[in-house]
């Protein structure tokens, strides 16, 4: 199937978002989703959030309780924001402000390789996103308005200005991209540089579901029951995996002990459950604003976005100023391949 093409102005769905209809055709697709899902366990423990099937989708499982390991030269914090929330962040460096989102089912930590080495000439803060990491991760509304991506761009911005920072830069990988979106368009006067990272808009997504949109992130779908319906699910098939033993890297030893508790699997799943209601009547509210700070979008190369999506034909639809290219280290590219994703930041930011 070729990939789609972003839509003309003239073939934009109007603001009036018919979210019903959205999710009816992605419904009649589920069953595309359900093929994935029989060989998806074994890549689950891969890597995760977006990249669906081709990736690994699964949240972790729970390991022994404890503190998040430290990045050297980092210094942890909780952070109390205006969302009623508090944000687990960690900062380290000098220079200009920049802010590191993470993607799902990850944390901060997953920026440990490359965090340090931009600290030698930013001010570098990771923090985890509302429901994930050492983050709060309370209940989800009836409308899930508290994991809508303008609550979560909110606590980020007030994790900034905790630190003194009213304008920083901004690197969102995954779940953290799409965050970061939001920031984009609700604080335009906060961000000065953005980077997106392996994601199209979430808007164009659901707009434009196809059958091999389905069958690369049935999880879109799949996460979009009504509690408590996929969480259970979701923390069975992780127990599963405990109880057979199979070694794991402490890397994801670590993403598993906050985000594979209960708390952390419902968060997740509200986090995609926003994603599908009410931050597509967000994002229809201000279809016609763009980006307007430099946006650099990055995409694995031969992965599922790659595959499907023209990634920068469809952010040029949404931006002022954007550049990208592809990168090797797949949808987690900032842990498979730290070095080229480094070099990219850089040249990026230095600019």
């Amino acid at each position: 199937m070729s990939a789609p093409t972003p839509p003309r102005d003239a073939d934009r769905p109007a603001a009036s978002l018919d979210r019903r209809a959205v999710l009816r055709n992605a419904s009649m697709l589920l069953a595309g989703a359900a093929l994935a899902q029989s060989f998806s366990d074994a890549r689950a423990q891969q890597s995760g959030g977006d990249s669906g099937a081709a990736d690994g989708a699964a949240a972790p499982a729970p390991s022994q309780a404890g503190a998040a390991p430290l990045i050297p030269g980092f210094t942890p914090y909780d952070i109390e924001t205006s969302g009623g929330v508090t944000i687990h962040a960690v900062k380290g460096g000098d220079g200009p402000p920049l802010l590191l989102l993470h993607g799902a089912p990850l944390t901060h930590y997953t920026w440990r390789d490359v965090a340090p080495r931009l600290a030698e000439e930013f001010t570098v803060v990771a923090a985890d996103l509302r429901g994930y990491g050492d983050s709060s991760k309370p209940q989800g509304l009836p409308d899930h308005s508290n994991y809508s991506k303008r609550a979560m761009a909110q606590d980020q911005v007030d994790v900034m200005r905790h630190f003194g920072f009213e304008r920083f830069a901004l690197v969102g990988q995954d779940r953290g991209g799409r965050v970061g979106h939001r920031m984009a368009l609700d604080h335009p006067d906060a961000v000065t540089k953005a980077v997106f990272i392996d994601i199209v808009p979430t808007y164009y997504l659901y707009t434009h579901v196809t059958l091999d949109f389905v069958q690369a992130y049935y999880h879109w779908f799949s996460y979009l029951r009504p509690a408590p319906v996929p969480e259970n699910e979701l923390l069975e098939q992780n127990a599963a995996r405990a109880r057979s033993g199979r070694p794991i890297p402490p890397a994801m030893a670590e993403y598993q002990r906050t985000n594979g508790t209960p708390e952390g699997v419902h968060g997740m799943c509200e986090d995609y459950r926003a994603g599908a209601s009410i931050d597509l009547e967000h994002d229809a509210a201000d279809i016609d604003e763009r980006i307007r700070c430099p946006l650099h979008v990055l995409w694995a190369d031969g992965g599922a976005m790659a595959r499907l999506y023209d990634v920068l034909a469809i952010w040029r639809e949404r931006g002022t100023n954007v550049t990208g290219r592809a990168m090797p280290g797949g949808h987690n590219m900032q842990e498979g391949a730290p070095d080229e994703v480094l070099a990219e930041l850089q040249r990026f930011l230095r600019s």
